[in-house]
């Protein structure tokens, strides 16, 4: 399912439609040091695609970004995001697909042949799945969230891929975008470490 697959612009306009929605509910929330007014401070990021997703080269990315309005505080909270996986330089989807093609093809030099990512990069990639993913925080909780067993921390991220591809097609037939896109919300409050408790944040309704 998701050997071969690339990333089109559908998918950036729906990853950034949900990133300004858990941006406006961080603010409602309010500075989480303080209490007080958060106001936007985002900036541009520049990510990159390789081949998987090379249509969205030319898109401006713009990183929601807020910060506190109260004087004596100021400090900044970067709300969760479902397209940035913290300060790597590539989108998200890129980390996930070219992660699942290091594993399915088993030889670092095809996946970089196949995606445009640099081998250094994937194994990097690679060590962060296989050792320091699965030994976080959020992976406890993550896999928690499952029905025994839960995805295989061993073949992250396409266990986890392919056991949300199953879940939601039990409900609904599921394409590729929606599943990544389910993955993304899953790994969001990886993506900040300035908004204690963030995953409530990326799964509550937006504000009115």
């Amino acid at each position: 399912m998701w050997h071969g697959y690339s990333l089109g612009v559908e998918l950036f306009m729906t990853l950034a439609a949900i990133d300004d929605g858990i941006a406006r509910r961080v603010a409602a929330a309010g500075c989480p040091f303080c209490g007080g007014p958060l106001h936007r401070g985002d900036y541009v990021r520049k990510p990159r695609g390789g081949w998987l997703a090379a249509a969205a080269d030319g898109i401006v990315a713009i990183r929601f970004s807020l910060c506190c309005g109260r004087r004596g505080c100021r400090r900044r909270a970067l709300p969760p995001s479902v397209r940035f996986l913290g300060r790597r330089v590539y989108w998200e989807g890129v980390v996930l697909l070219a992660s699942v093609h290091v594993l399915v093809m088993g030889v670092v030099q095809q996946a970089e042949q196949a995606t445009g990512v640099p081998r250094r990069t994937l194994r990097r990639w690679r060590a962060w799945w296989q050792d320091e993913f699965p030994q976080s925080p959020l992976w406890t909780v993550t896999r928690a969230r499952f029905s025994p067993p839960p995805p295989d921390a061993s073949t992250l991220p396409l266990s986890l891929l392919d056991r949300l591809a199953a879940e939601m097609s039990i409900e609904k037939e599921s394409s590729p975008i929606d599943v990544l896109t389910a993955a993304a919300r899953w790994l969001a409050p990886a993506t900040t470490g300035s908004v204690p408790d963030s995953a409530r944040f990326v799964w509550s309704p937006s504000p009115s």
